[in-house]
């Protein structure tokens, strides 16, 4: 089932990654069986700007980049009430539109 976003929702994006070496903030880290790298997710916290059809939604970053992501993707969730708290400074501020 997809999720119902709405313009203004806070969203986490588990994003995967795949270098030689993960950051801080570097989840689920996982080496190659043969070589020197890693991959890893990173989570994401994104403001969902619009809602378009054909089940898309169009989020911003911290830094201000737009991206359109599919609504039904399984790394893509709301925030919970208590995340919106504890993380409220890596969302991206909400401008009016």
């Amino acid at each position: 089932m997809a999720a119902h976003f709405q313009a203004g929702d806070c969203v986490f994006y588990r994003k995967p990654k795949f270098s030689v070496r993960p950051g801080p903030h570097a989840r689920d880290i996982h080496p190659a069986p043969h070589g020197d790298y890693y991959s890893y997710y990173v989570s994401k916290c994104y403001r969902v700007i619009s809602v378009l059809p054909q089940h898309k939604i169009v989020v911003q970053t911290r830094r201000g980049r737009r991206l359109t992501l599919a609504n039904n993707d399984p790394a893509l969730r709301r925030a919970r009430w208590w995340e919106r708290l504890l993380f409220r400074y890596r969302f991206p501020p909400l401008t009016p539109a």
